[in-house]
């Protein structure tokens, strides 16, 4: 059974990373364009679901820093993330690397590895040690689009259960995460004539 063909998304990077993933250098990343621009919350996310869904970045030294001298400001920033449907944080490390100390800091490691714990458990929010930039590139992409999916998947049950055409619950999602109907249809990879109507400018 041949591959599917990824539908194609817009991923929101946002306009303070430092050194942004591009999306661009597997065949799977097919589809996907990057834009960049300010994120509430989080350094990735889907362009019309940005109050919805979000990822955060972190290399292993980012995530020590967070963990100790920043470790009130990262508190307060799982907390905003618990307002979203879906928000994790995804490491360019491992966790043995966290375990063993492979960073330059005096943060004990067990102390490091219970706070990720402690986080997990209080925030209910998930921690993805991809090990590598590249593994978390693709983890980052991969949550992202799944999430896409489900939402697809949820449009389309609501569709048939109304007996609407196409995209009509979609044009109706105004509300939807904060986006615009605009946004929206373009999150889920409608295509450009599918509403012409009801467009605004980006606030």
């Amino acid at each position: 059974m041949g591959s599917q063909r990824p539908q194609a998304f817009r991923i929101v990077v946002d306009s303070r990373e430092q050194a942004p993933w591009t999306f661009d250098s597997a065949p799977v990343y097919e589809g996907t364009s990057v834009t960049v621009s300010s994120l509430p919350t989080g350094d990735y996310s889907v362009e019309g679901l940005q109050d919805a869904v979000a990822v955060e970045r972190k290399s292993l030294p980012d995530l020590v820093a967070c963990l100790g001298r920043e470790r009130d400001r990262f508190a307060r920033e799982l907390a905003r993330a618990r307002g979203l449907e879906s928000f994790a944080v995804v490491i360019e490390g491992s966790f043995t690397d966290l375990k063993q100390g492979q960073y330059r800091s005096m943060l004990n490691p067990h102390s490091a590895c219970q706070s990720i714990c402690a986080f997990m458990a209080r925030w209910h929010i998930p921690f993805v040690f991809a090990g590598t930039r590249a593994a978390a590139e693709y983890a980052t992409w991969s949550l992202l689009r799944q999430y896409v999916e489900g939402k697809r998947h949820e449009l389309r049950a609501v569709e048939k259960a109304l007996g609407n055409p196409a995209g009509a619950c979609a044009r109706g999602m105004d509300n939807h995460a904060g986006s615009e109907p605009r946004d929206v249809l373009d999150a889920f990879g409608a295509p450009e004539e599918a509403s012409p109507e009801g467009r605004e400018e980006r606030r």
